[in-house]
């Protein structure tokens, strides 16, 4: 049987070349912004300004691009295929999942931008006059659509394909493994390597740049509580403490730290939220919520393809939509690998409906309550604030709590909220990074702690050394640079997923194609010899313990895949019968086939609760066996228990069958594609 290189399948270790690849980047860049400040800060904003005026076109393009595929792709036929084997079933109930999509894709930023985004776009709107009526309506339109479908259009799209990927066809949880339909195997060489590489780099200048930029803001608020003074020593003590902090949560793993974090900081947010509308002009808020939306979605089309070609204003398209834009692509790799790793299981029209719903949901409640309460205060006469909070944006939040009740709990909760923000995007973004940089013997696995403490520490020395040398706005711009090459990975991940679920289709229509003709070998066997009424209620009352489903392995299954595999080799076709044991007990019969697909033919002991019927019987014990068939795709839902070597025989050769319909099908399909033959490994 063909396997995928021997790197990826000896355990799990450093990936060499994407590790000192990305981290020569990383250092070469940093120093280069330190010690040349002023001619890295121009000759990066030069570049800013060619990529801005030549494919500002292209940005808008692509932006809505990726979006209407997500959407055509989940309320497609597709939308019903799983991010993982076809048994596999979500590892994080709604209200986590949802908590988890929030604090790691937006959190931080929305508590930035929140009140001088809305601040910005109506005392200085693009065009128009600032100030109106007209001109808030506007404001909060450019808001959504700077946060809301477009973006989060993007992490969709590399979330779902890294998922579906990974978790259904068993190839690393990186970047690279969406290119397998187009590249095959050469993505375990150097165009892996590069695309891995860039998508670190994105990863780590991303949340620094973040990092940076909500340290600055949370020394702001320190120093408006508490008097500290706002310099270089206490963000750096900041930084130091929210690495710590950060990961100690990546130690703890997806299920414990970083998924009760964003819990708290979910319902941190909607306490901070729910005090802001019910404080403040609750229906005048509770209209203008209302208004923003149908506004946002009314326009649209006409808000996401607005290029103000006739009289574009070069800095405002620079320092925003497409600003926005680009912040979002070069995020994609962080925070759409960081969905997929919490979506295992879930139908890809879950995904799509969940990724693009809830955090949009969420984001229009919490950028109209505080942005038009921001902007109420303007309009009645608080011109001073208003300004303030457009020019500097990190003291926005604190001088808008400031003039809403109990000033010090608000400013405190509104701390607290930055502080576990921070962490959260900086336990994932290690958690990402180290899974980026390792090679894993299992995809369900995280990278090693040490990695994870590493890239903590990595992130927050890039940080701290940016903020000292002033080359946080270098970086800044980088981001933004970065995300024109990876816009042009997101169009081959696309193509890559369209290509693997064109198979995914053949499959299906292989399955109804041969199901005719294996009823039709089933019915004819039983017909030979029938089992009686009392044999069939045996086997179905059946509930069989460990002993007996490991005699069922010995003394039936293999006979029968020995059988099958000399039958198999006197056509000169090679196979060979794998045996689990442990944890992973099974027996497995894997047929060669050349260039083609691999066939692979699984029965797992799957332990399961004894029904409450059965265990009144004294002998029944408190848990059964069932002996599932699992193929590439995963389980296929039945079980083999009480068949005899026969029926085993004739199933293997069922599945067989159809599994060469679907290569002749794929074969005769424009543009055949191959995909992993890895054989179903379950999750550790």
């Amino acid at each position: 049987m063909d396997n995928k290189p021997q790197e990826a399948a000896s355990g799990d270790r450093l990936n060499p070349v994407v590790f000192y690849g990305s981290v020569i980047g990383i250092v070469v860049f940093a120093l280069w912004t330190m010690i040349f400040t002023d001619s890295a800060n121009a000759t990066i904003n030069a570049v800013l300004g060619w990529i801005s005026d030549t494919f500002g076109w292209y940005y808008f393009l692509a932006v809505l691009v990726y979006l209407i595929f997500v959407i055509v792709i989940g309320l497609s036929r597709f939308g019903k295929v799983r991010l993982g084997p076809e048994h596999s079933r979500p590892d994080f109930n709604m209200a986590s999942w949802a908590a988890m999509l929030f604090a790691a894709g937006i959190g931080i930023d929305l508590l930035f931008f929140c009140i001088a985004e809305p601040m910005a776009q109506f005392l200085a709107p693009p065009e128009g006059e600032p100030g109106t009526v007209a001109a808030a309506r506007h404001a909060m339109e450019l808001t959504f659509l700077h946060w809301g479908l477009s973006g989060w259009g993007i992490y969709t799209l590399v979330g779902m394909t890294l998922a579906f990927f990974s978790y259904r066809h068993n190839l690393p949880l990186t970047i690279r493994s969406a290119l397998y339909p187009i590249f095959g195997k050469r993505i375990y060489g150097p165009i892996g390597h590069s695309v891995d590489i860039a998508a670190v780099l994105g990863t780590v200048f991303g949340i620094a740049t973040s990092l940076g930029i909500g340290v600055i803001q949370l020394n702001f608020g320190l120093n408006y509580m508490f008097g500290m003074p706002e310099n270089t020593l206490i963000q750096a003590i900041l930084v130091v403490m929210i690495v710590i902090f950060a990961a100690i949560s990546a130690v703890t793993g997806v299920e414990r730290g970083i998924r009760r974090l964003s819990e708290f900081n979910m319902l941190l947010a909607l306490v901070l939220l729910l005090f802001v509308l019910f404080s403040g002009q609750t229906l005048f808020l509770l209209n203008t919520l209302v208004t923003n939306i149908g506004d946002y979605l009314a326009n649209f089309i006409d808000l996401s393809t607005q290029t103000y070609s006739f009289d574009p204003p070069r800095d405002w398209l620079n320092g925003w939509t497409l600003f926005f834009w680009a912040w979002w692509i070069a995020w994609g790799p962080f925070v759409g690998l960081f969905l997929a790793r919490i979506s295992r299981g879930r139908t890809i029209r879950e995904f799509v409906a969940g990724t693009l719903i809830l955090p949009l949901a969420f984001m229009m409640a919490w950028m109209s309550i505080m942005g038009n309460s921001a902007i109420d205060l303007v309009m009645a006469g608080a011109e001073e604030f208003g300004t303030m909070a457009m020019n500097k944006p990190e003291s926005s939040i604190y001088l808008f709590m400031e003039r809403l009740p109990w000033t010090g709990l608000t400013t405190l909760v509104v701390t607290i909220l930055a502080i576990v923000f921070f962490v959260t995007s900086g336990d994932s973004g290690a958690l990402v990074l180290s899974n980026f940089t390792s090679i894993l013997s299992d995809v369900n696995h995280d990278a090693p702690v040490w990695m994870r403490i590493l890239w903590a520490a990595v992130i927050g020395v890039l940080t701290l050394a940016l903020l000292m040398a002033g080359g946080l706005t270098a970086l800044q711009s980088t981001v933004v640079v970065m995300g024109l090459p990876f816009s042009v990975v997101l169009f081959f991940m696309m193509a890559g997923l369209l290509k693997a679920l064109r198979v995914e289709g053949i499959k299906e229509e292989s399955h109804r194609a041969s199901l005719a003709g294996s009823l039709s070998g089933r019915s004819s066997s039983i017909e030979r010899g029938r089992a009686s009424l009392s044999l069939r209620l045996s086997r179905a009352m059946s509930f069989p313990g460990h002993r007996q489903a490991r005699r069922f392995l010995d003394e039936v299954v293999r006979p029968a895949m020995e059988n099958v595999k000399q039958a198999l080799e006197e056509q000169n076709v090679q196979s060979s019968i794998v045996e689990g044991s442990g944890d992973n007990e099974h027996l497995e019969l894997n047929v060669s086939l050349g260039d083609e697909q691999n066939f692979t033919y699984q029965i797992w002991p799957r332990r399961f609760t004894t029904p409450s019927f059965a265990l009144r019987a004294q002998w029944a014990n408190a848990y059964y066996y069932r002996l599932e068939v699992y193929l590439l795709e995963g389980s296929q839902g039945y079980d083999v228990t009480g068949y005899n070597k026969e029926q085993v025989i004739e199933d293997i050769l069922d599945q067989y069958e159809r599994h060469l319909h679907f290569l002749h099908l794929n074969r005769e399909a424009p543009g055949d594609t191959l995909m992993p033959d890895d054989p179903y490994q379950p999750p550790a």
